[in-house]
Parts: C-alpha cells; sequence; structure tokens
C-alpha cells in the first residue's frame, strides 16, 4: 500500500486534514504538540487506497523538539511515497519555512493551502499557480475545516507520487553554497541517501549530523577558519535560516495579494483577545467559562430560576417523566439527559427483575444479574450523557482556539516559579484522560518539568472520575437538602488545578530545579469547530466508556458481588448478612486507615462500602460507583433491599446507612480524584518514568491525596483547624520562597540526597 505523509506546523489544520481524508477519530486540538506519535488512516478514493501517516506538528526539521525528530526521522528513514505540506495560508511566509526544507529531501512533495476560506473572507488573494511556478511543487487550495478541495489534494498527490523527486535547496544565492556542494558530493561518495538535505544540515552542524557524519563534520570547522560573514560571522544556521526567509519574500509572498487595510486596525482575534487574554481578567473569565460548562452540565436549577418560577411548574407530577425536566427549578441539558437515561436503565432493570422473579429464578441468581452485573453498569451508564456532554464543551473551547490562549495566560503567571505554559497543554488534556496527557509531555524539553507535569496530570478530572464527583454531590443534595450541587462538582474541579498547580509549583522550586524553556507558541485565529470532528471526538469516547462498562466495570462488579455475598467458609450470605461478607472483612481491615479523611472508624457499621468502594477505583475509577449500584441494593437507609438503586440513589442509601458527614463525603471526593489513578493511566506513568521515579510518583499520589483530603475533613469538621493550616502552608511558602531565593537550600529533600547522606553516615 502506498504511504502518504501529512508534515506542517502546529495549528496549519493538519490533524484536522488527517480526519477529513480518512475518517478517523484521532484527536483534534488546536494548540501546538497535540499530536505526538504518528497517527495512521486509510484513504479509499484514489486508484489504489494510500495509507495517510499524520506526523508531529514542527516548525522545522531541526533536532529541537521531540516532534521534530519524529517527524524528520520517518521522512528520512521510512521514504513516504509522498509527502503532504500543509500550509496555513494565513502565515504564508512562516509556514513555508519548513516547505524550503523538506524540498531538500528526495521526496514527491505537494503544498496544501489550507484556510484558503479565512484568506478569502479577509480580502485577500492567494494565487496557487503562481506560488505553484516558483516553488516548483504542486499547489492546491483547500479548508480542511469544511472539507474544500481534499479529493482534488489527494489526486495531485497520488499523480505526483508516480514520478521520483530530487531534493533541490533555495539556497544557491548564498556565500556557503560551494561548502554544501563539497559537503553533498563527500556524503554522496559514502552512499548517503538525500545528500543533499544532510549536507545543509552538516553545514548547519546540526547535531545529529555531526553525530552521524564527524568527518564531514571537520570540513565545516575548517572552512570556518577561513570565511567570515558581514551580518552574521560564521554562524552557518543563522546565514542558512535568512537566506531561506530571503527566498520566501523574493520568490513567494507576491503569490499574496492582501487587502489594503489600516496599519491599526485590529483582526477580530485580536479584539477577543483584549478581553479574553486581559492580564487581570484573564483568569477569572476562564474560571467563569468553566463555571457556565458545569452549570449547562450539573446544574438543577439552570440560571438559578427556581425561586421565580411557580412551584412544580416542570416537575410532571404523576407521569412516568417526573422530575426529569426539573423540580424546584430548570434542569441544566446535562441533568435531563443524565434523568431520561437512568429512567431507562433503572425500568430495564426493574422489567429484568420482575421477568426473573415471575420465571421463578432463584433469590441468588437475580441478584447476581440485577445487582452484580446490570446494578453496577447501569450506575456508570447513567453518568454517559454528562461526560459526552461535557466532553463536547471541553473540544468546542480546545479546536476554537481558546485553550491555546489560557497556556499562554498561565505562561504569563507562572513563569517566574519555574513553569512553562507548554506544561499546562498536557495538564488540560488530562480533563479528556489521563493517557494521552501523559505521553503527549514528550514535547516538553525539560526533563524535571516533564516529571512534574506526568504526577500532576491525573488531578485535572477525567471524565472516569465524573461519574463520583456527580453522584456524591448529587446524594449530598438529595440527602442533606443542599442546592446547587453542581457547585460542588465546580468546586472539585477547582480543587484538582490549585492541587495541581501548587504541587508542581513546590516541585519546580525544590527537587524539581531547572531551566524554564523558551514558550513560542502562535496563537491560532479563532474560529468555529467542525461539526463532524466534534461528533466523531463524543462517538470515539462514548465507544471507549461502553466498552470499558461491558468489560473491566463488569468483570468487576461481578467480582465485588460474589465476594459480597460469600462468607470466609465460602457461604452464600443473603442480602441482609453482608456484614458478614469476605468484602466486609477486608473493608473493615483497611477503615481505620481513612478515619483522619472521615469515612474511617467513625462512620456506622457499612462505613467499610467508602473503603472498598475506593480500592476498586484503581482499577478503573468508573468502579467506585458502580461498587455503590452494586451495594446498594444490600444496603439501603433500612438495611433492607427495596429496588435496584443506581447513581445518585445508590450514594444516598450509603449515606442513610453509615450516616456518614458532609466533610467527610467531600474528603472521599478529593482522595479518589487525587490519589493514584486507573491502571491504564499508572501503566503510562510507568513507562514515561522508569522505575525509580515511577515508585516515586506512586507515593506522591498517595500521600497528596492523603494529606489533601484530611485537610478537607477536618477543616470541615472543626473549623477552627483553618488556622493551623494556614499557619502551616505559610511556612511552606515562606521556605520555597527562601529556597528560591538562594538563602536556604531545600536540596537536603530530595530522596536522592538523603539516601546519599545515611549512606555517608554509614561509612
Amino acid at each position: 500500500m502506498m504511504k502518504f505523509a501529512l508534515a506542517g506546523n502546529p495549528n496549519s489544520g493538519k490533524t484536522t486534514l488527517f480526519n477529513g481524508l480518512t475518517g478517523s477519530t484521532a484527536h483534534v486540538g488546536n494548540w501546538p504538540g497535540v499530536t505526538v506519535d504518528k497517527k495512521e488512516g486509510v484513504y479509499k478514493k484514489c486508484a489504489e487506497p494510500i495509507s495517510i501517516v499524520d506526523l508531529p506538528g514542527i516548525y522545522s526539521l531541526s533536532p529541537y523538539t521531540p516532534e521534530e525528530v519524529i517527524s524528520r526521522n520517518f521522512i528520512l528513514d521510512e521514504k513516504p511515497d509522498c509527502v503532504i505540506n500543509i500550509i496555513d495560508a494565513t502565515n504564508l511566509e512562516r509556514n513555508l519555512y519548513l516547505s524550503t526544507q523538506i524540498l531538500e529531501i528526495d521526496v514527491p512533495m505537494v503544498i496544501a493551502l489550507n484556510m484558503i476560506d479565512e484568506v478569502e473572507k479577509s480580502g485577500d488573494v492567494l494565487d496557487a499557480k503562481k506560488l505553484e511556478e516558483k516553488i516548483g511543487v504542486p499547489v492546491v487550495e483547500i479548508s480542511a475545516l469544511k472539507g474544500r478541495g481534499l479529493d482534488e489534494l489527494m489526486t495531485r498527490a497520488y499523480e505526483a507520487s508516480r514520478t521520483p523527486r530530487k531534493g533541490r535547496t533555495v539556497l544557491d544565492g548564498t556565500s556557503i553554497v560551494h561548502l554544501i556542494g563539497d559537503c553533498k558530493i563527500a556524503l554522496e561518495g559514502q552512499k548517503v541517501d538525500n545528500a543533499l538535505f544532510h549536507a545543509v544540515k552538516l553545514v548547519e552542524l546540526d547535531e545529529l549530523e555531526v553525530k552521524m557524519h564527524p568527518d564531514s563534520a571537520f570540513m565545516v570547522e575548517e572552512f570556518k577558519k577561513t570565511f567570515e560573514d558581514d551580518t552574521f560571522g560564521t554562524d552557518f544556521d543563522a546565514i542558512i535560516a535568512d537566506a531561506r526567509y530571503k527566498y520566501i519574500t523574493k520568490n513567494c509572498s507576491p503569490a499574496l495579494v492582501k487587502k489594503v487595510r489600516s496599519a491599526d486596525a485590529p483582526s477580530r482575534s485580536d479584539k477577543i483577545d483584549k478581553v479574553l487574554t486581559h492580564k487581570f481578567w484573564g483568569i477569572p473569565i476562564f474560571l467563569l467559562i468553566l463555571f457556565a460548562l458545569f452549570h449547562l452540565t450539573f446544574s438543577e436549577n439552570l440560571l438559578f430560576l427556581g425561586a421565580a418560577l411557580p412551584e412544580g411548574w416542570v416537575a410532571l407530577e404523576g407521569t412516568a417523566l417526573e422530575g426529569v425536566f426539573g423540580d424546584g427549578g430548570i434542569n441544566s441539558p446535562g441533568v435531563v439527559l443524565f434523568n431520561l437515561l437512568d429512567l431507562a436503565t433503572s425500568s430495564l432493570g426493574e422489567a429484568i427483575a420482575g421477568a426473573m422473579e415471575a420465571g421463578g429464578v432463584s433469590e441468588w441468581a437475580i441478584g447476581l444479574v440485577c445487582d452484580g452485573m446490570l446494578g453496577g453498569v447501569f450506575a456508570v451508564l447513567s453518568f454517559l450523557p454528562q461526560i459526552l456532554l461535557l466532553f463536547l464543551f471541553f473540544s468546542i473551547l480546545e479546536d476554537s482556539g481558546y485553550m491555546a490562549r489560557v497556556a499562554f495566560i498561565l505562561d504569563r503567571i507562572f513563569r517566574k516559579f519555574g513553569l512553562s505554559g507548554r506544561a499546562f497543554m498536557p495538564m488540560i488534556m488530562g480533563f479528556g484522560c489521563s493517557v494521552p496527557a501523559m505521553v503527549n509531555t514528550r514535547t516538553l524539553a525539560d526533563e524535571k518539568e516533564r516529571i512534574a507535569t506526568i504526577r500532576v496530570i491525573p488531578f485535572f478530572s477525567c471524565g472516569a472520575k465524573l461519574p463520583i464527583l456527580t453522584a456524591i454531590a448529587g446524594g449530598i443534595g438529595l440527602t442533606f437538602g443542599l442546592p446547587h450541587t453542581d457547585l460542588i462538582t465546580y468546586g472539585m474541579y477547582v480543587v484538582g488545578i490549585v492541587v495541581a498547580i501548587c504541587a508542581v509549583l513546590i516541585m519546580r522550586s525544590t527537587t524539581m530545579k531547572g531551566e524554564v524553556p523558551p514558550f513560542i507558541m502562535e496563537l491560532p485565529t479563532y474560529h468555529l469547530p467542525q461539526f463532524k470532528n466534534l461528533m466523531l471526538h463524543l462517538w470515539d469516547k462514548a465507544k471507549h466508556f461502553v466498552q470499558k462498562a461491558f468489560t473491566i466495570i463488569l468483570a468487576s462488579t461481578i467480582v465485588i458481588w460474589f465476594i459480597s455475598h460469600f462468607s470466609w467458609g465460602w457461604n452464600y450470605l443473603p442480602d441482609e448478612q453482608i456484614n458478614e461478607s469476605i468484602l466486609a472483612g477486608v473493608g473493615r481491615l483497611l477503615q481505620p486507615l481513612f478515619t483522619p479523611l472521615g469515612f474511617g472508624s467513625q462512620i456506622g457499621s457499612f462505613g467499610w462500602v467508602f473503603v472498598v468502594a475506593a480500592i476498586t477505583g484503581l482499577i478503573a475509577k468508573e468502579n467506585v460507583i458502580a461498587t455503590f449500584g452494586t451495594l446498594a441494593g444490600c444496603i439501603t437507609a433500612g438495611f433492607v433491599a427495596d429496588e435496584a438503586l443506581e447513581g445518585i440513589d445508590a450514594v444516598a442509601s450509603m449515606i442513610g446507612a453509615t450516616e456518614i458527614g458532609v466533610p467527610a463525603l467531600i474528603a472521599f471526593i478529593v482522595f479518589n480524584m487525587l490519589t493514584i489513578p486507573c491502571f491504564a493511566a499508572v501503566a503510562t506513568a510507568k513507562a514515561e518514568l522508569g522505575k525509580k521515579r515511577f515508585n516515586m510518583t506512586l507515593v506522591f499520589w498517595v500521600v497528596t491525596s492523603y494529606v489533601v483530603a484530611s485537610m478537607f475533613y477536618l477543616i470541615g469538621e472543626w473549623w477552627w483547624t483553618v488556622f493551623i493550616f494556614v499557619a502551616v502552608w505559610a511556612m511552606v511558602i515562606t521556605l520555597v520562597i527562601l529556597n528560591k531565593q538562594g538563602k536556604i537550600n531545600l536540596d537536603v529533600l530530595n530522596p536522592k540526597n538523603v539516601i546519599a547522606k545515611i549512606k555517608t553516615l554509614k561509612k
């Protein structure tokens, strides 16, 4: 099968084009570095199927970042049949810099002028034929977002792939062209493929090239002794870069005729950025936007209109849809969707239970199917609409270009503490899933910053943790009559963000100190996300969630049901004897450990269910609520099973049975949100960090979650303890500041230094 590679700058629309060509569900983000590993798909509309490889977004083929090395090695080593170079037509000169480098490789190439609709909308005119004549390879106008010109692009790329192309350089007029020619001849004598490209890189004294051809690099060093440029001296890298831009300006820029406009007239994106990236209001606006998303997803009093509406206005009392659309107020779209699916799953569960009872099926089999299997799975599935809705909102922010602004705002604030805005990109990706977010940290140049970022990514609550937040918050509202449970969910997300930022700043100021690399990022223009891509994202998320529900979670709930209905002697126990089960025994054994968190020895005889739920969540976070759904059939406020309980109702039954308080419930959310993530995220962290750093990361997760959750519980139960914690944190902040100023040295706290000191004392 033929293989085409997609190469281009970050934010050029490369991954959007990939999805448009292949129908792939690859993640599309509107910030640099979203694609770390190449992704493959198949285009089927040409004379033969074509494999499309989506390479990382890069600015050049110099080995400055991991993405550039990946893209460079793929084009050179795997020799694709054609390279489709995606150009952001609204930033022609900057994007063509990469094109001039790909031209030097012996590979067929086609340039895709993307976002041509934006050029036309601005009143500018771009002559693709003129550009094609000047640059010497096919040029096609497209709009990946709107699907315009994609078939023509692939037709011309297919035609180009049938004819071999020798690399050529745009550096012919430079003062070092003879040196490039000599290096090329030397490399050809060594049978090096793509000799021209390697020769140019060798003249630049490219790090990778020097390692591969040290003898030829010696030629460059000798030439420097006899050379002195008026402008750049012997900085050949700068001479070559300047020559590329001069060629682009002279030969390619005239193809773009810009509309005459006032020099002071700001663009639409500039006008928006004056508000959204304001140095004082940028962060408050971001928090307000987050609140709006959570309000639309979780609120049972949309726009706080409940007080102004007639009582029972939307309750639909006495109907099958009672409470679905609201009761004390209008439910948000997320709550309406949750209620509808919850109604469907509970009705299905009751119907299956009724059919099994009518068929004379034994009690234990009914319990296994309805409680052990359906109860746990349905408890998790009922939250799927809210997960997808929140994910949709985040995708819109991401694809519209706003999330790139968030990274810019945070970089401006936290750079002084040793953290760059680039680190916040994978952190924000953690809202979707920790696994790709951790992989995405490969874009970070500083290794210590990368380690610190991986450690705090799980604090940005992913979709798997959303059922925990929603169900516990709903249970609090249902049991204690607290309004606005969406504020609890929103507050927990903010807590995760704050803890992550504080933790990484402390690490970067103490044990993980390092240089902050420069953060250069072009803010993309704002645009409406493509509906097709959003739906692909949602479909992929829903498919993954349902697959997990009917595999890992289903298996877990079956195991939980069995060990909660059998004693240590493997005798079957009815529901009312669950406290004598294996599960209860294990839970009670571990329960004292969680006493400082509020769900330990101080709560009722059924308090072990919270401990067990937290432990099962280490497999998959959805298991926390699935465990409640499985056990709720045995534990109700009266300790007698009345009906199948799911989601919020299951949590409410646990609260009634254990008499646990609100502070302990908040601490339970915090602990599960910050502690060791699911097995998939743990495996990814181990692969990215290595064994020693991974072990310390496990300790970091456990200690952080335990300390922060304890703090929430203690302050909630005894408000005056807030003064103790304020004093402790004031001391920590003071020590960090003094350490940063060099007045004290906290490096002695580094585990490596502690171990080294102990070994020295032993000697």
